[in-house]
């Protein structure tokens, strides 16, 4: 189970044109926001990386402005763990377990998660917080994954797992994001 004071969120390239042409982006971009407001709501720390913006565009202004208080670290390679910000990032927060959602999940998602494993961290994929272009890429990505070591989550069942009790102040907060 995901552990509150253990766990951060990775938000990988919801970037430009290409945020807006993935498989399901409209539902895509709509349970990215839940996540990073329930996120938020319970002080998760969030890593936002963005892939070569010059080329494909900055983040998405719907996740921007909720990102607004951190910079996103620009990178080039496909796994996020390879730019050195971003790995002093993982670092510095202190946390073992690591949400994952964005775009594609085929490629950065993908890349990205295996090297967190590799260093041995718990890694979940929020499955409805991830897409590609091509709708199989999603399910390739996700079953690889899946026998690799990662877990499958989505929204609901991560942010649950987080609050844990519904007696929790924040918690009829986070049920106003889902429903």
């Amino acid at each position: 189970m995901l552990v509150q004071e253990k766990t951060g969120l990775i938000v990988i390239d919801v970037q430009g044109k290409l945020a807006r042409i993935v498989h399901n982006s409209e539902k895509l971009v709509s349970n990215l926001e839940k996540l990073i407001r329930g996120c938020q709501l319970l002080s998760i720390p969030i890593i936002w990386a963005e892939q070569n913006p010059k080329g494909l565009g900055a983040t998405i202004p719907e996740l921007e402005k909720l990102l607004h208080q951190q910079q996103p670290i620009e990178k080039f390679s496909f796994n996020a763990l390879d730019n050195e910000d971003f790995k002093k990032a993982i670092i510095n927060s202190g946390r073992k377990q690591w949400i994952i959602c964005g775009i594609e999940a085929h490629i950065c998602v993908y890349q990205t998660a295996l090297g967190l494993l590799s260093k041995n961290f718990e890694v979940e994929i929020a499955a409805d917080c991830v897409s590609s272009r091509a709708e199989e890429s999603i399910g390739i990505a996700l079953q690889k994954l899946q026998h690799k070591g990662a877990a499958l989550t989505n929204v609901e069942m991560c942010l649950y797992e987080l609050v844990k009790d519904s007696r929790q102040e924040v918690f009829k907060e986070i049920l106003t994001l889902i429903k």
